[in-house]
């Protein structure tokens, strides 16, 4: 069995299995990372992995996410200036009245089901 030596920022080096630990991979960047949940504190750690540490992890028998960016990141559609100061603020003023979501919902073109 591969043991898997990783940091966590409050236990110090842990052991690990290939079973501990979930490689992540970007498909749109290849940018790369891994999770493990830390056997001392049971925290989440996530660390971010080059190429090697992930090709060397998932030698090792570690799983594979690959995993894409939103398309709204891309989505050329995007309309009107950007937010102000004064709309962030009219909008917290509307989340904290009863009927917000009627009132968005107008604004959009009309109310859906919910």
């Amino acid at each position: 069995m591969t043991t898997i030596r990783a940091s966590c920022p409050a236990c110090g080096d842990v052991q690990l299995t290939a079973a501990d630990v979930v490689v992540r991979v970007c498909a749109d960047d290849d940018r790369g990372s891994y999770c493990f949940r830390c056997p001392g504190c049971a925290g989440r750690i996530v660390k971010d992995a080059s190429a090697r540490v992930v090709d060397l992890l998932v030698a090792g028998g570690v799983r594979l996410d690959v995993w894409r960016l939103p398309a709204e990141l891309t989505d050329a559609r995007r309309e009107g200036p950007p937010f102000s100061e004064a709309d962030v603020a009219d909008f917290r003023a509307l989340l904290r009245s009863d009927a917000w979501f009627d009132h968005l919902a107008a604004e959009v073109g009309g109310s859906e089901d919910r």
